[in-house]
C-alpha cells in the first residue's frame, strides 16, 4: 500500500472524532512528520481555531497577520523557511471552493519537495471527511467557535449551505455579521448540471422570532425548488407557507436568483429589500429589479420573474438592507456610493474574501464593530461556460 491511500484509508475508517488523530499517527509513520495541527476558520472570518487546544503550540491564530492565514486567504501552501533541519507547510483545507481551514504539518526539510503535491492533496481529502464526520459529532463546529453563538445564530449558521463554492461556471462568497448573534439574515445556493439558484434573505423581526421566520421560508423555498418548480412558483409557494403560519404580522424579503449556467441567463424575484450591484470591468452599477410583495405578507400573492445576463467577468454582489442602510454615528447612511468605493476596492480579491472585506468597510463607516441590524454580503464571480452561446445584448 503506498503512503497516501493509506492516509486516505486512516481517514475513512477512523471515528468521526478522532479524524486529526487517526492523520497524525499516519503522518508519522509514513511522512516522518514531527507535528501535525488542524486550524478552522472561526464563524467572523478572523482567526483559525486550533482543533485540538491542549496540544497546539500557538492557541488561536489571526487570519490577517499569520503564515497559515497567508495560506488560506491565498489558497496555496505556505513553507516556512527551515530550521534545525525541520520544515513547517501550512495547507489550505478547502471543499469545492468551501474554505474550512488549514492543515499545518513539520517535517524533516529534505522531504518537503518530494511529499508537498500528496500533502496537498491530504489536505483535501480530510476537508472532505470533516465535511462528512459533521453529521456525527460536534467536535468541529465547537472548534470553529471563538465566541459563544446566540441561539438565533445557531439555527441560522446551520441553515447555511456553506460560506463559498466554486465550479468552472462561477465562484461564491458570503458573509453574515454580527456572526455570533446573527438572526434574520440569510443565504442559500444549491446548483444543477444546468442552473444555479441562489436566494438572498431578510427575515423581519429580532432574535428567535426572526430566525424561525427565516428558518420556515428557506425550507419552504427549499421544499418547492427540490419538487422542480419554477422560481417565480418558488416565491408563491413560500409566500403562502408564511402567511399561513404569520398571518401577515410577520414577513420575509427574499431575492431569487436563477442563473442558466450554459448562457449566463438570470431570471430574477425580487420579493423585498435585498439589493445586487454589478461590477463589469471597473464600472460598478446597481440593478434594480422590478419591486414585489414580500413573502407572507399577503394571501395567494403572485410572483412575476424577470431576466437579465450576465457576461463573463462579471463580479454580482448582493446585500441585505443592513448594509446598504447602516447609519454613521453623524447619520449618514453606507448607500449606493460607499457600496460602489467598497466593490471597487475589492475587485483583485477574490469571490470567498470579498463579502469580508465589504463587511470590515461597513464597521468603520458605523464607528464600531457591533452592528444594529444583520448585515449580509454576498458575491459571485461569472466565469460562464466555455464553448457557452453569447447572452443577448441589451443588460
Amino acid at each position: 500500500m503506498n503512503r497516501f491511500v493509506a492516509v486516505e484509508r486512516a481517514l475513512r475508517t477512523a471515528a468521526p472524532h478522532q479524524l486529526l488523530d487517526a492523520l497524525r499517527e499516519v503522518l508519522r509513520n509514513r511522512y516522518a512528520a514531527e507535528s501535525v495541527e488542524f486550524l478552522l476558520a472561526d464563524y467572523g472570518v478572523t482567526v483559525l481555531q486550533p482543533l485540538s487546544p491542549e496540544v497546539s503550540a500557538t492557541g488561536p491564530v489571526p487570519l490577517h497577520d499569520s503564515r497559515a492565514g497567508r495560506a488560506f486567504g491565498a489558497q496555496e501552501p505556505f513553507l516556512e523557511e527551515p530550521a534545525d533541519g525541520l520544515a513547517r507547510v501550512h495547507l489550505p483545507v478547502t471543499v469545492r471552493g468551501d474554505r474550512l481551514g488549514v492543515l499545518t504539518v513539520t517535517l524533516p526539510s529534505e522531504d518537503v519537495k518530494d511529499s508537498l503535491p500528496e500533502l496537498r492533496e491530504i489536505a483535501e481529502v480530510l476537508g472532505h471527511a470533516v465535511i462528512v464526520a459533521e453529521r456525527d459529532t460536534d467536535v468541529y463546529v465547537q472548534a470553529r467557535r471563538k465566541d459563544r453563538l446566540t441561539l438565533a445564530a445557531e439555527m441560522q449558521w446551520q441553515l447555511l449551505p456553506g460560506r463559498s463554492c466554486s465550479r468552472p461556471e462561477y465562484a461564491l462568497g458570503a458573509q453574515l455579521e454580527p456572526a455570533y448573534a446573527i438572526f434574520g439574515d440569510n443565504f442559500d445556493w444549491s446548483a444543477d448540471p444546468d442552473r444555479l439558484m441562489l436566494y438572498i434573505t431578510n427575515g423581519m423581526g429580532e432574535g428567535i422570532e426572526a430566525s424561525l421566520l427565516t428558518s420556515l421560508g428557506i425550507n419552504a423555498l427549499r421544499n418547492a425548488r427540490r419538487a422542480g418548480i419554477p422560481i417565480e412558483d418558488q416565491a408563491a409557494l413560500a409566500d403562502q407557507a408564511v402567511y399561513a403560519q404569520y398571518r401577515g404580522t410577520s414577513y420575509l424579503a427574499v431575492l431569487l436568483v436563477e442563473f442558466e449556467l450554459s448562457t449566463g441567463r438570470m431570471k430574477v424575484v425580487d420579493a423585498g429589500s435585498p439589493r445586487m450591484l454589478r461590477l463589469r470591468g471597473r464600472s460598478v452599477e446597481a440593478v434594480d429589479f422590478e419591486a414585489q410583495l414580500p413573502l407572507g405578507m399577503f394571501e395567494e400573492t403572485d410572483y412575476v420573474a424577470q431576466e437579465f445576463h450576465v457576461e463573463p467577468g462579471d463580479r454580482l454582489v448582493f446585500v441585505s438592507d443592513g448594509v446598504h442602510g447602516v447609519a454613521a454615528p453623524g447619520g449618514e447612511t453606507y448607500g449606493e456610493k460607499a457600496l460602489t468605493r467598497a466593490i471597487t476596492a475589492t475587485r483583485l480579491l477574490s469571490a470567498a474574501e470579498v463579502p469580508h472585506a465589504v463587511l470590515r468597510e461597513l464597521s468603520g463607516h458605523r464607528g464600531g464593530p457591533s452592528p444594529a441590524d444583520d448585515a449580509l454580503v454576498v458575491c459571485l464571480d461569472w466565469y460562464g461556460r466555455r464553448g457557452a452561446s453569447p447572452a443577448p445584448e441589451g443588460d
